[in-house]
């Protein structure tokens, strides 16, 4: 089966292509339970791309480029204490972002987001790794009923775990990204997210992160690998 798809500049990561949370999410709606996405090229925004879905897989194309992969797999990784979210706000205000940004423009972490329909989400360190900061959905996020859909609760997986591996704030960019997701929050509810680091491998840094409700329910968790270019360039 096919299924067209076009990027808003909304859902920017870069400048010129989408955000890789948001493109994961995208992809694991036509799946269903625990997915792994494998980013393999930036998609463009703006323009029309193709879904394809088999058995067990869903990939993203541009005309005969597939840009992302996606399959049925369990992050397998346990998370954290979820912080209380005073110390989420805490911690997101020594957050590397506000020093200087690689990709100010992030969907997820963009400190040129607050106008333009930006999650803000801005991970600092908490401590022994963790890295955590705050999130409050707004409506712009959810379906009809209020609740924010899937694809946001994985854009919300992605950058604070990139932060966790990356403290310093240096550009890396995301692989893969692995995740389930247990439940939703309502609009306006006072979240807090989570990235801890996983260990290294060359250039390759790995993460979990993790979506908690407001009463500190799990609602999504996933395991990440993170790439360090070999050159600092888009």
């Amino acid at each position: 089966m096919s299924s067209e798809l076009l990027i808003a500049r909304r859902f920017r990561g870069p400048p010129q292509s989408a955000n890789g949370g948001y493109v994961a999410g995208m992809l694991a709606r036509h799946l269903g339970g625990a997915v792994a996405v494998r980013l393999k090229s930036p998609p463009p925004l703006e323009t029309g791309l193709r879904i394809e879905t088999s058995a067990g897989q869903a990939t993203l194309v541009h005309g005969d480029r597939v840009l992302a992969e996606a399959r049925g797999r369990e992050p397998a990784i346990d998370p954290p204490q979820c912080p209380s979210f005073a110390d989420a706000e805490r911690a997101s205000r020594s957050s590397p972002v506000w020093l200087a940004h690689p990709l100010p423009e992030c969907f997820v972490c963009g400190t040129r987001r607050a106008e333009d329909g930006g999650l803000q989400i801005f991970a600092g360190a908490l401590g022994e790794g963790l890295h955590a900061a705050p999130w409050i959905p707004d409506d712009s996020l959810c379906d009809a009923a209020g609740r924010v859909r899937p694809e946001f609760i994985w854009s919300a997986l992605d950058c604070p775990g990139g932060f966790a591996v990356n403290p310093a704030g240096d550009l890396i960019l995301l692989g893969e990204l692995c995740a389930r997701i247990d439940g939703t929050v309502a609009r306006g509810e006072r979240c807090v997210v989570v990235g801890w680091p996983l260990g290294n491998d060359g250039r390759k840094r790995f993460a979990g992160s993790a979506v908690f409700s407001g009463s500190g329910r799990l609602i999504g968790l996933a395991r990440a690998t993170w790439i360090q270019p070999a050159q600092s360039s888009l």
